[in-house]
């Protein structure tokens, strides 16, 4: 190329040549649409990212209702899966049919026991009822010396007289500082109620899971895939500890009140449905049945016929402490997991939220120990 041609390529339309003010003019002008656009392409995932957490939070403020009732029903759907396909086999290969007993069968497990102890509660009020009868209680004079006790002396030496002479008026002034109680009492009577609907809301759920069960375990597989490479082996952690669980905790507490309350009944225990329902209820949310059965055993010596008493005692005991000999042994079955992992998370989950955190709190901790375990041991972590 000439020097003239080089020149002309330099050279503008109107045969002037650029200045370098022109060229940067120019360049700024073609980087501008550029800037723009990356501006454009930047706030889009933005808005994205932000549409996409409100429909999660939308999504969380719409299932937090049914939060129980679906992890009650995941955790009865994959414990008694192998009831449903034992049954399901027996029956020839009827998925539906054998889902319809396992429900029925689940239902009347717990509304029979339900029923059972409603009952025994309305005998206990009524009886309860019948021997404080106000207008046949009676109740001495209070000692003249309660009058020089400090600062609670003559209040309650007022009280006491009035007591003395009309139970029903000394009723009528603490029936202000009884209301509260009474309050809570109701709150507790209609959270029990509420929580009793939603598990039976919750094994209806787990029936209509029972046939679905492979796709549904498949799919959870899926998504565990993609939070962790090794996400089959902790959903089959999982489901071991769910199974684990039912049958260590609730299966050996229902075991023991079974044991507990034909006893009770043949030695004639004054509302032993609801012992027999405390002994349950206290061995599911691990304080264990012994604060109830031990008192029994002081009382059956001080009430009943030595050789009585003594055979009481020797069966009463023993099943009193039958969770502390199976539960290791059955929780800690076919688990990678230590015992004391386990044991660990059903305590924390069941103080932190309850009943179902009796299932969440040992799946959580065994999860968290089979993915902390192997990346202690990793070479590549130090």
């Amino acid at each position: 190329m000439t020097s003239h041609e080089a020149e002309a390529d330099h050279k503008g339309a109107d045969g002037t040549v650029p200045t370098p003010a022109t060229v940067s003019a120019s360049a700024s002008q073609q980087r501008t649409p550029t800037r723009d656009l990356a501006g454009v392409f930047t706030v889009v995932p933005i808005l994205r990212i932000a549409a996409l957490g409100l429909l999660i939070y939308a999504c969380v403020i719409l299932l937090l209702p049914f939060v129980s009732i679906l992890v009650w029903s995941v955790v009865l759907a994959v414990a008694l899966y192998p009831v449903f396909k034992w049954i399901s086999v027996r029956l020839g290969g009827r998925p539906r049919l054998a889902a319809v007993l396992v429900t029925l069968l689940g239902l009347m497990v717990v509304i029979g026991p339900a029923t059972w102890l409603t009952l025994g509660l309305i005998e206990s009020v009524r009886a309860i009822y019948e021997h404080f009868d106000l207008s046949k209680m009676s109740l001495p004079a209070p000692p003249a010396g309660v009058k020089t006790w400090p600062l609670v002396g003559e209040p309650l030496y007022q009280f006491w007289e009035l007591a003395s002479t009309n139970v029903t008026s000394a009723l009528t002034e603490l029936a202000p500082y009884l209301k509260p109680v009474g309050s809570s009492l109701l709150s507790i009577a209609g959270g029990a109620g509420i929580g009793f609907l939603k598990f039976l809301g919750a094994i209806v759920i787990a029936g209509f899971m029972f046939p679905h069960g492979l796709s549904l375990a498949e799919a959870a597989r899926k998504v565990a895939r993609r939070l962790a490479t090794d996400g089959d082996a902790l959903m089959d952690l999982a489901a071991a500890t769910i199974r684990n669980v039912s049958v260590g905790v609730v299966g050996i507490s229902a075991l023991q009140a079974l044991l507990v309350g034909p006893a009770l009944i043949l030695a004639g225990v004054p509302g032993s449905s609801l012992l027999t329902s405390a002994v349950l209820i206290l061995g599911i949310i691990q304080v264990g049945p012994s604060i109830v059965l031990l008192p029994l055993v002081v009382w059956s010596w001080f009430v009943m016929e030595p050789t009585k008493a003594l055979l009481f005692t020797c069966y009463v005991v023993p099943v009193g402490l039958l969770d502390n000999v199976l539960r290791p042994i059955v929780m800690g079955r076919g688990l990678t997991t230590p015992m004391p992992v386990i044991l660990l998370g059903v305590l924390g989950g069941t103080l932190a939220a309850g009943i179902t955190g009796l299932f969440l709190g040992p799946i959580v901790l065994a999860v968290i120990w089979e993915l902390l375990v192997p990346w202690l041991h990793d070479p590549q972590a130090k």
